[in-house]
């Protein structure tokens, strides 16, 4: 029967997600373990978060409202940008995929994006049907956002950037995005992931989301998962032109978004105390690592993110094996083709102190 299945559904590769700390648990027969592997908030979860969402659970046998008014308004305060403008979404994997429905037509167009980056804009493109280009980083792993340009054509749909970038941690400039933009066939269009853009300094630096009034080709992705906390909640949004955002408010399902992810959003956009925290613990905390890491021997890529990539000096497989036998879960990045390095994300001062331990250890 898998004869009627879409071909290119028959040998997909499905996104592989990090170990969960009770896999890990159950598997070496440990009582604690520190997961620093999915670039998760190292607080958790703001206290008005937690009673927002408790005040919400009555409601859940309604409907949540389509396209999240209150959610939008809020965000357009918060940005100064027009309501018309701002796409909420089930996480913003929802809205990469309501962009390649929209925009990009299979079988013509293709879209574009960086080697080595984050999986999901290659698994939406394919389960749309969209051929995905990669163009090569440069030497260092940066974003070559010249190596884009050059890769673009006349059926370039989408290009994507992810700024700050996944796995690397490095993050393009808002004036060199704008260039990108501009010299974009037309019809092409930037996508620029910024989840992990509260984490650059400054921030003002590399986003482009003053200048999103101007540009009529770039859409800005942002998320709830990381400086806000709710990973779990899924909920994200798209910035991006008010003629486009109209067609994919036309296009999506209703009710993606439900009832307590945007409660939640809400109540996270008003906690400023945790969201500064945040900041703060992971500045102090990826100073630490970088620190530490170059003392052990490491070599740990400079970072805009709550995150760095390093490289081990023993073979970084055995070295997450290691680490995961004593409780420690990192990333491996065989899966972004860079088998020679691992990504950890900032933890609490406690759970940084246990990996160099721990590391330390492994290493010996």
């Amino acid at each position: 029967m898998s004869s009627f299945i879409r071909p290119e559904i028959r040998d997909f590769d499905p996104y592989v997600p990090g170990l969960s700390v009770r896999e890990i648990k159950r598997r070496f027969n440990l009582q604690e373990v520190i997961k620093l592997a999915s670039n998760e908030n190292p607080l958790g979860v703001s206290p008005l978060v937690q009673k927002a969402v408790c005040r919400e659970v009555a409601g859940i046998f309604r409907y949540p409202r389509t396209h999240c008014p209150a959610l939008v308004r809020a965000l357009s305060e918060r940005l100064d940008l027009p309501e018309e403008m701002i796409v909420p979404g089930n996480g913003s994997d929802e809205v990469i995929d309501m962009l390649m429905r929209v925009r990009a037509r299979p079988g013509r167009d293709h879209v574009l994006g960086f080697e080595n980056s984050f999986s999901m804009y290659k698994l939406t493109a394919r389960l749309c049907g969209i051929e995905y280009r990669q163009a090569p980083r440069a030497k260092d792993y940066g974003l070559a956002l010249d190596n884009l340009a050059r890769a673009v054509d006349q059926d370039t749909a989408l290009v994507f950037v992810a700024s700050p970038d996944n796995p690397t941690g490095h993050a393009a400039r808002a004036e060199d995005l704008a260039g990108l933009a501009r010299g974009l066939p037309k019809g092409a269009l930037l996508v620029v992931d910024e989840a992990y853009i509260d984490f650059a300094a400054p921030v003002s630096d590399y986003t482009l989301m003053p200048r999103m009034r101007d540009v009529d080709n770039v859409v800005l992705l942002r998320t709830f998962s990381k400086a806000f906390g709710l990973a779990g909640l899924r909920l994200g949004y798209g910035v991006m032109p008010a003629w486009l955002a109209e067609y994919v408010r036309r296009a999506r399902i209703p009710f993606t978004v439900n009832r307590l992810a945007e409660a939640a959003g809400l109540a996270a956009l008003e906690d400023v105390a945790f969201y500064t925290a945040t900041l703060d613990v992971v500045s102090q905390g990826k100073q630490y690592l970088a620190a530490e890491l170059e003392r052990l021997g490491c070599e740990p890529t400079p970072s805009q993110s709550n995150f760095i990539m390093f490289r081990p000096p023993k073979r970084a497989e055995d070295v997450f094996q290691n680490l995961l036998e004593k409780g420690i879960i990192v990333r491996p990045l065989a899966s972004f083709g860079l088998a020679e390095r691992i990504r950890v994300n900032v933890g609490v001062e406690r759970e940084n102190r246990a990996f160099v331990a721990a590391l330390e250890q492994v290493l010996a």
